[in-house]
């Protein structure tokens, strides 16, 4: 095992020097209540070590820069560095959100104009890049579907989501107070409009679809359900998780929805897991906006301010005007892309996961076996029945291989589900290993299942018991 930082400590070890005579003591700067009674015990180590051991760790762990990373309703694409490099430009990373506006002319610049690009990638009237991720994004929408009600006097009770829907739209509806009533999806593994008929009442608030659905398919009728809630005065809302399979191509806007949250952490090709960053912007159609979060950036003529003139605002979403690093990257990616790249991105999206989706069909169960988008779903309900092979066997044996496993057991609405989705940015030689791999796993389940009922064995760490770690939750050492 991994020895601790604490391991590597003998006293006496420094990792920098400081010059005395520009450091103060900390009676000096703080309140002696404040001061404590005794020091922290840190360890005390070199700097090649402290390098040396975070390096250890982080190969240790697996990410999209070491190999394919498939999670499905993710979208773990390669992130271009050109990114990183120009977020931390000193004109972007060292400034501060209370600076005067003067003085940080081009930052409000780049949100305008990023929130413009975003305008025309999904159609809508109006954006705000306020929420901090995509689950805030939702939350920011449900506020606005209750901020349009509440105003029209209407009494509205309940938001509508698919049964096939990401676990955060029930949650984000439920925050605000509305009640959830799930909509069945049919055979086809879309929203079933005779169901959605018999949940429909002058009580519904709204419905919120993903599109693509978490089945990775294009929900086929969304223009017929989305005026079936319109004529109920109800708002629709587009979780844009999978944007990924429609920018360039297809706008939510033209489909009827009303609102949509985009994941620029995902989509637009910034780093993340693990906790952050993240940023959710929404946009809305035209008379949702008097009830966008303020501050909003404005424009006269050259000059950019925040406004926070808009009584009928729903308020302000965050501590100040979103997550800039990640909209920074957000900005760079989309103004290299430009129309026609983002419309290969798509478009090599959907040819990747489709071409997975056909070699794989012939060893695996796909519930929906028809051309789908960006992602796609398969089964190990078969390997189950035959062998004994769980869905989670097959994704930790994937790790002895090399690649992280999809996501699984999600969507609920397929057993044993493994959702894949390669992304634009693998090669077809990645493709076609990663079908190797699921070939040799499925000989590997009929020839030798137990092997796969104890993996992964190449990894730093053996298979855990997932249920005790998520019972008796311990992260402290």
């Amino acid at each position: 095992m991994e020895r601790l930082l604490k391991d590597y400590s003998n006293p006496g070890k420094i990792g920098v020097f400081l010059p005395e005579e520009k450091t103060k003591k900390p009676e000096d700067l703080l309140p002696g209540q404040l001061l404590r009674e005794k020091e922290l015990d840190f360890p005390e180590v070199s700097e090649p070590e402290v390098v040396r051991h975070y390096i250890k760790l982080s190969v240790m762990n697996h990410h999209v820069d070491k190999d394919f990373y498939p999670l499905g309703s993710c979208t773990m694409k390669y992130n271009p560095k050109i990114n990183d490099k120009l977020a931390s430009l000193p004109g972007f990373s060292e400034i501060h959100p209370e600076q005067p506006e003067e003085t940080v002319q081009g930052a409000l610049k780049l949100m305008y104009q990023l929130e413009k690009y975003l305008e025309e990638i999904t159609g809508m009237k109006a954006v705000t890049l306020q929420p901090a991720a995509g689950s805030h994004g939702e939350l920011t929408g449900t506020m606005i579907i209750q901020k349009y009600h509440q105003l029209k006097g209407n009494q509205k009770k309940y938001i509508l989501i698919p049964d096939s829907a990401h676990g955060t739209n029930p949650s984000s509806a439920s925050s605000v107070d509305y009640d959830v009533v799930s909509v069945k999806s049919n055979d086809k593994g879309c929203i079933d409009p005779e169901d959605l008929e018999k949940k429909l009442s002058d009580e519904v608030a709204g419905m919120m679809i993903t599109n693509p659905n978490t089945l990775g398919l294009f929900e086929e009728e969304i223009e017929k359900i989305n005026k079936m809630i319109h004529d109920y005065d109800g708002i629709i809302y587009m979780d844009g998780a999978n944007l990924n399979a429609l920018f360039g191509v297809a706008k939510p806007a033209d489909m009827g929805f009303d609102i949509v949250h985009m994941n620029l952490h995902k989509t637009f090709s910034t780093p993340h897991g693990g906790g952050g960053p993240g940023s959710g912007p929404i946009g809305v159609v035209e008379e949702l906006e008097p009830y966008l979060p303020v501050p909003r950036i404005v424009k006269n003529d050259d000059k950019y301010s925040l406004s926070t003139d808009y009584p009928q605002s729903i308020g302000r979403m965050l501590g100040y005007y979103g997550h800039f690093g990640v909209i920074v990257r957000a900005y760079t990616y989309i103004s290299m892309l430009g129309e026609e790249g983002l419309q290969e991105v798509s478009r090599n999206a959907v040819l990747n996961a489709n071409y997975i989706r056909k070699k794989l069909s012939k060893l695996y169960d796909i519930p929906f076996n028809r051309p789908c988008m960006h992602e796609f779903v398969a089964s190990g309900q078969k390997h189950k029945k035959e062998f004994g092979v769980k869905a989670l066997d097959i994704a930790k044996r994937m790790l002895d291989y090399g690649v992280h496993a999809p996501t699984v057991y999600f969507p609920l609405v397929v057993k044993e589900a493994m959702m894949i989705e390669p992304t634009e940015t693998e090669a077809k030689q990645n493709l076609d290993k990663f079908i190797n791999i699921m070939e040799k796993i499925d000989r590997e389940a009929k020839q030798d299942p137990d092997k796969l009922k104890h993996a992964p064995y190449e990894t730093p760490v053996r298979r855990l018991d997932e249920l005790k770690a998520n019972k008796e939750l311990n992260v402290k050492w």
